[in-house]
């Protein structure tokens, strides 16, 4: 398929984030989305191409879509195409809703996260990198983990002592031995439900506090990131769980999917769309009961612009069919040209 570099979505260390269109067609809709960076930076974009090609499908995993190289200008550039999250990240998300989620929020979206890590743990890869702003939201209602750069094999050796991840969602085994194996995720994950509940990162800082004050905080000291004091029994144990500072008594995915922090009808789950505001400050109309059909409306009016403003009048139209009357034309499609169809693979 031919594609040209649509509007810019994104940022990150490895390079930018866009939108990919069609360079011919009728369409002008985004297909998907491409990571890109010059090939010479291109270890951790390769890295997230072999990882999510060795995971597989998901649900709850985003799904990459092929990669190719380009050249503009005087660079070459490795591009790694995804699937399009037309609702961003879980940290827009965040923001949009006065800056923190109600617990039953928070609940079901933990929940997508840890089936996403059980899966990936399931394959023998650690994350690494579990932070609001690595987990993408799809206006039918999926919620995926994304951004697999940093990714490993589990029980794999650093080949030198290096900072993997983001330091505010560090577990402290990774700080005191360089070690990046399942439990750090569940450590990020713990920190994240923080951060969806309180609106604020999970470790409180002293203003003029820098990393490394961080870091030895959650290396050297004995204490863990705060657990919110508003939030139910069930979800404190669920964050102690997470928060223990043990990685052999943390626990994982599997183990935590089954918490009663996590218990939900899995019916309601499912017919949850997780995307209007949820806000406390938000209220709610009251509407009568809802449609059989789409033409059972016995109140439908039309807003068409020719009423008047002024007088703020509405004017009924006739019948159902007397509307679809309107709507219906003599045409029918020629669905013998194609060319300007796009192929996908």
């Amino acid at each position: 398929m031919e594609w040209v570099r649509g509007e810019t979505i994104g940022y990150g260390s490895f390079g930018t984030v866009n939108l990919v269109l069609p360079k011919t067609g009728f369409s002008k809709s985004p297909l998907m989305a491409v990571k890109r960076c010059e090939t010479h930076n291109s270890a951790s974009l390769r890295n997230e191409k072999q990882v999510l090609d060795q995971l597989g499908s998901c649900p709850e995993v985003i799904r990459c879509l092929g990669d190719d190289c380009s050249v503009e200008g005087c660079g070459k550039f490795y591009n790694l195409f995804l699937e399009y999250a037309e609702e961003g990240s879980l940290a827009d998300h965040v923001k949009r809703n006065g800056g923190r989620f109600m617990e039953s929020d928070v609940k079901r979206f933990a929940k997508s996260i840890l089936r996403g890590l059980n899966f990936v743990h399931s394959k023998g890869y650690v994350h690494c990198d579990i932070k609001l702003q690595n987990v993408l939201l799809f206006g039918n209602g999926d919620v995926k983990l994304a951004d697999f750069g940093l990714a490993k094999r589990n029980g794999e050796k650093q080949g030198r002592i290096e900072i993997r991840g983001t330091p505010m969602n560090m577990a402290p085994e990774s700080i005191n031995g360089n070690v990046y194996d399942f439990p750090v995720d569940i450590w990020a994950l713990g920190c994240v439900v923080v951060e969806m509940f309180t609106g604020k990162p999970a470790w409180n800082l002293k203003p003029g506090s820098n990393m490394a004050d961080l870091l030895i905080k959650i290396g050297v000291g004995d204490e863990s990131p705060g657990i919110p004091g508003e939030l139910s029994e069930e979800g404190k144990d669920f964050l102690g769980k997470c928060f223990s500072r043990d990685p052999n008594k943390r626990w994982t995915a599997e183990m935590l999917l089954d918490h009663p922090f996590m218990a939900a009808d899995d019916d309601e789950d499912e017919t949850t769309t997780p995307f209007p505001s949820t806000s406390s400050q938000c209220c709610f109309e009251e509407f009568s009961a809802s449609p059989r059909c789409p033409l059972d409306f016995p109140d439908w009016v039309s807003t068409d612009e020719s009423i008047s403003r002024e007088n703020s009048s509405i004017i009924s139209l006739a019948s159902a069919s007397d509307r679809i009357r309107k709507l219906a034309c003599d045409e029918a499609p020629n669905w013998g040209v194609c060319g300007s169809w796009i192929s996908l693979r």
